[in-house]
């Protein structure tokens, strides 16, 4: 798989991932690497994100996150979706 081709994940973060600016760091990296998609807490604790971007830049936002100041990631379920043609930025949602 090239590395310059689009993917895209949902990706569910697990730890101490609200009320630490997860979203707003998350938006901020991604906004910086070119990765489209939106973040949101959910109901349960986790953090849900879409991020649609090359593998490459994905891993680094993944890596990002970890080094964030109050962010504690335990665990991350990561699967694949299909590309959104259509989508041009990343967003934080709420419900």
């Amino acid at each position: 798989m090239a590395k310059t081709k689009k993917v895209r994940y949902q990706l569910r973060f697990f730890g101490r991932v609200q009320g630490v600016g997860f979203r707003y760091t998350a938006n901020s990296i991604a906004y910086s690497l070119g990765i489209t998609g939106w973040v949101m807490n959910d109901w349960d604790g986790s953090v849900l994100m879409e991020a649609q971007g090359t593998e490459t830049s994905i891993e680094r936002l993944i890596n990002q996150l970890h080094n964030g100041v109050y962010i504690e990631i335990d665990r991350i379920e990561k699967t694949p979706l299909s590309v959104d043609t259509e989508e041009r930025s990343f967003k934080v949602k709420s419900w």
